[in-house]
């Protein structure tokens, strides 16, 4: 991907963010956390991975929102969607732990998962300015948990941030 047009890829990935947080927010009365992010990580420190979401958790427990993960590996294009089902914040360290249900699948992967799984993964919020970068794992599917519910109620995250990657254009938002 040439520098311009990653870098049109990646303002259309934030925007599209803002976008759906906006319109998961005003239709969201009650919300009490949130987490929203768009832009690129490199898993292991090479597979270039586009990423959106947007999720709130309400008062009343429940949560609502979408995410997003595209990546290609060997010439192969896998996209993931979904709707957010749970949510869990911790504000003093700024993390977020998603769950949710894979809703379309676009993949020339044969392997590629299915609608209907559940899915999760958490994402680090680093702020502003030079402090590093946010902070975004890949999705992460059963046997590993039980369910997305359960990967947010357990809330796993290793020591020295292990498994998460830097985010290299973009930006997180855990409040």
């Amino acid at each position: 991907m040439t520098k311009p047009s990653r870098r049109l890829s990646v303002l259309v990935t934030v925007f599209a963010s803002v976008a759906i947080l906006a319109g998961t927010v005003a239709a969201s009365e009650g919300v009490d956390r949130a987490a929203t992010g768009g832009g690129h990580f490199l898993f292991s420190g090479f597979l270039d991975v586009q990423f959106g979401f947007s999720a709130v958790a309400k008062a009343d427990g429940s949560a609502q929102g979408s995410f997003h993960q595209s990546y290609t590996l060997e010439g192969q294009t896998t996209s993931y969607w979904g709707t957010v089902s749970c949510l869990s914040v911790d504000t003093v360290n700024h993390r977020a732990w998603i769950g949710g249900v894979v809703t379309k699948v676009e993949s020339d992967d044969p392997g590629a998962r299915l609608v209907g799984e559940d899915v999760w993964f958490r994402v680090l919020d680093i702020g502003q300015g030079d402090d590093g970068a946010d902070r975004s794992t890949v999705f992460g599917f059963t046997p590993l948990f039980e369910s997305s519910a359960a990967y947010c109620a357990g809330r796993p995250w290793p020591a020295d941030n292990a498994r998460t990657w830097p985010v290299v254009a973009g930006n997180i938002d855990v409040r």
